[in-house]
């Protein structure tokens, strides 16, 4: 199976475990952070771009381990606050409305036989709702390396 085959499946499977989620209670926050399709797009895209379909199955593949480090995430390891456009151009000179924008990032090490550490980013737009925005390893990745195997070892283990 070559690489849009299998980027079909996993993204198949992922849309399905992802809807699942729904939210997840944090006890940093005292809060359900909630899992909605922004967060599921942005695994897709960034910067209205799309992203390459390896890094959408790196992705995909670590995106099981989330719910769970969620439920224990006792601290925060990153925070920044921003002003930044949001929402879809609406002006006719292709301006966007400017929100405040939080995000956290919560770093843990997976479970399994090859443990990595992965980094939750959540994203809070005004006073809406915390909810997920992206997952990602925190080491760079080098010429040939490959954490695609990840959604098969267990990384999700409870």
């Amino acid at each position: 199976m070559g690489l849009l085959g299998r980027y079909k499946r996993e993204k198949a499977k992922a849309d399905a475990f992802y809807k699942n989620i729904g939210k997840v209670r944090c006890p940093y926050f005292g809060l359900d952070i909630i899992f909605n399709s922004d967060g599921f797009h942005h695994l897709q895209f960034s910067a209205e771009r799309e992203r390459s379909k390896q890094e959408q199955l790196l992705k995909f593949s670590l995106l099981p381990a989330v719910p769970h480090i969620l439920r224990n995430a006792g601290t925060i390891q990153e925070y920044r606050h921003t002003m930044e456009p949001v929402g879809q151009r609406r002006f006719s000179d292709g301006a966007r409305e400017m929100r405040e924008i939080e995000y956290w990032g919560v770093i843990a090490i997976t479970k399994g036989p090859k443990p990595i550490r992965i980094k939750i980013i959540l994203r809070r737009v005004g006073n809406g709702n915390i909810v997920f925005w992206s997952v990602m390893p925190t080491v760079k990745l080098k010429d040939g390396d490959s954490y695609l195997h990840l959604a098969s070892t267990g990384i999700a283990e409870e």
